[in-house]
């Protein structure tokens, strides 16, 4: 499955748009992780509990936007786009959305 941020893909040809398709990703930062992110905000540096958590969410958004291309029968999404979001009483949980455009291509030439 080629996932691409472009609106086309290099030598392929657009053979049919399938829609719109969305994965999505919610995951809760524990109190811990909060505390010593905080800290980091004070004195400077990278969370990288935080980076990791992160990463985890944007692998999870982009697997359920190839499993959903996969379902409609794409070979390929198109126009991705990562929104990152914070929510929740005290921002304690993290979104990560993966939209796109499920598409398939027309058959390299051989």
């Amino acid at each position: 499955m080629i996932i691409t941020t472009t609106n086309t893909v290099e030598g392929r040809k657009i053979k049919e748009y399938l829609g719109v398709i969305t994965g999505e990703a919610i995951l809760g930062a524990n109190i811990f992780r909060d505390m010593f992110a905080a800290v980091r905000d004070i004195v400077g540096g990278r969370s990288a509990s935080y980076e990791r958590e992160l990463g985890k969410a944007r692998e999870i958004a982009l697997v359920e936007l190839e499993d959903w291309a996969d379902e409609l029968g794409a070979n390929a999404v198109v126009g991705v786009d990562l929104d990152y979001e914070s929510f929740g009483q005290t921002n304690g949980m993290m979104m990560v959305s993966a939209t796109g455009t499920a598409v398939i291509l027309e058959p390299l030439d051989t």
